[in-house]
Order: structure tokens, then sequence, then C-alpha cells
């Protein structure tokens, strides 16, 4: 519970499926639906005691702002990328703030929920740049995908596990929160909402000065940065599956309820996880371990947060074996 001097601080790190179903039609009250059900689940964590400050991703719906945005180029200026990140962190957030209130007034807890759009440096210099990786936006049949690469110059991915093509972008490290103060003024009273999507992507100038970068930071490592600046005792991500599995979709899959960090090192450099989709999430958890030796990472479905904090599923991620 908020500034109770013994609650576990936690950072939570939402995955598509806690903002979006797969089989809605994307319009804003479809997704605000799935909201109030992730909302749910998360004010029963509040009302365990876990204190927390959410992420979640944004790659769908910073997509369809983009897309709808050049779709109207004639009618009224494109916003550039980062623009549109900073539009879906204030309309997620949003739909979060209204939801998570309404669920934990229910319980009785009876503190604010807020948003802060949130700002994340990157190197200009980061390798991502030129090697584009981040899928965002809804996914395509084959032709559509070399239609849009055609006509609009998209950079088209397949992802075979998920059975689809989608636009890729640059998605470099996040190196530093510039709204991190704010955020710890207001850990202990309020649950905040921040680093949507990664945060938006900016470089910082010489001069002090900031500048959007045309990418889509990864929100499982702007999860893992503010982590690590709160100084939170576990970092919460969560998923479509309840545990991270070696040999995916194959008759030879075998879920891991646990992975020291030399055993994670393994599974990466075999090739286990993809890299639009369970790799950055396990470097994440790598790097929280790897900076806090006596804490924990978690990866594990949305409907499972409550049992993987108990300890009872999910995959664990320690320093150690």
């Amino acid at each position: 519970m908020k500034g109770h001097p013994m609650s576990e601080k936690i950072v939570v790190a939402l995955g598509g499926n806690a903002l979006q179903s797969k089989e809605s039609d994307g319009t804003a009250e479809s997704q605000l639906a799935v909201v109030k059900e992730t909302c749910s689940i998360l004010a029963d964590l509040s009302a365990e005691g876990y204190e927390m400050a959410i992420v979640h991703g944004n790659g769908p719906q910073v997509g369809r702002i983009l897309l709808s945005s050049e779709t109207a180029k004639d009618v009224v200026p494109p916003m550039p990328l980062e623009v549109c990140g900073a539009m879906s962190e204030g309309y997620i957030g949003y739909h979060v703030q209204q939801a998570l209130k309404h669920e934990l007034a229910k319980r009785g807890l009876d503190y604010p929920v807020c948003t802060i759009v949130t700002q994340t440096i990157v190197d200009d210099k980061d390798p991502s740049f030129s090697n584009p990786t981040k899928p965002i936006g809804p996914f395509y049949d084959e032709a559509e995908a070399k239609e849009l690469e055609e006509t609009r110059g998209y950079e088209m991915r397949e992802d075979k596990a998920r059975g689809g093509w989608r636009r890729v972008v640059a998605s470099p490290k996040p190196t530093k929160i510039v709204e991190i103060e704010a955020v710890k003024l207001l850990w202990d009273k309020v649950v905040v909402v921040c680093a949507g999507g990664g945060g938006i992507p900016v470089i910082e100038r010489p001069d002090g000065t900031l500048e959007g970068a045309a990418a889509v930071i990864d929100k499982d490592f702007g999860a893992e940065l503010l982590a690590e600046n709160v100084d939170a005792d576990v970092l919460l991500i969560l998923t479509e599956v309840e545990k991270v599995a070696i040999n995916f979709g194959t008759p030879e899959q075998k879920d891991l309820d646990h992975l020291s960090l030399e055993e994670a090192a393994k599974y990466c450099e075999e090739g286990q996880f993809g890299s639009g989709s369970m790799l950055p999430k396990v470097e994440a958890c790598m790097k929280f371990v790897r900076a806090y030796p006596s804490k924990r990472a978690i990866i594990t479905s949305l409907s499972k947060a409550k049992e993987a904090l108990a300890g009872k599923t999910g995959t664990v991620f320690t320093y150690h074996c």
C-alpha cells in the first residue's frame, strides 16, 4: 500500500495484451474495455500491499496513430514518430488512470493515479538506428506488407511466431529518464503511469537541449531503467505467456521456472528468444538482476501476476542459480 514502510516496491511492465485484445477492432472503446480488466488485476496487487509504478507498451497504438497521420497528410501535416509516441502515452495513460482509480476505490483504496508524459534520453549513435527491429502498428499479410514497403517506404518484417508482418523502426536503448525526479517525488502518494512505450526517445545535445528521435523504445528496457532508478524490489514484466520457454512452439518446448544470469545468457546466445517478442524481456530482466544481485525479476502472464509475486508461478530471474 502506498506510503507503507514495509511495502515491496514493484515496477510493472504491461504488454500489448494488457491494453488491447487481438480479436478487437482496435477502437478506443474496445481498448478501454481490456484496460478495465487489466486494472482490476493491478488493483488487486495494490490491495495486497505492493507499491507500484506502471509502464506500458504502445506498439500497436503508436503505429496506428502514425498511419492515421500519414494517411491524412494531404489534409493536415503528418506528425513525426516521437510526437505520435507522446500522443500514445497520453491516451493510454488516460485509460489506465480512469480504470485503475475506479478499481482502487472499489477496494477502499483512496489515492491518485497520475500519468507523466515521459521523455527518455537515447544515444544518437545507437546501432538500432541503422538496424530497426521494433515492431509497431497492426499485423499485415505478406502482400499488404510488400505494398507498404513500395508505397510508403516502410521496413517490414515477418513475425513467424505470431503469424504476420509488421513495420519495424529503430529501438535504441534508454540511458536516462528525464522526468525521474518527478516520479520519485510522487511515489509515496500516487500510482504513477510513466515511461509509456519506453518513453519518448530524445537525444540530448551538447547545450543541454533535447531533440526528439524517430524511434520507439522497448517498454521492457524503459521499465528496467525505471526499476533501477526507483530502487524497486521487483521488476515484473507481464505478457501473454505464463513462463519463458525454450524451443518455443515445438514438441520440445520447455517452460522455465527459474533463470540465472548464466543460464539466460546461454539461451540468448542460442537464439532461443524472438528479437521482437521475448528477447527484450529476458534481456531487461538480466540487466536488472545484474544491477541488483539480491533482487528478482519476473516474467509471467497478466492473469498470473499475483501468483508470480508470491513465488507460485512465472519465470524468476536471479543473479545466481
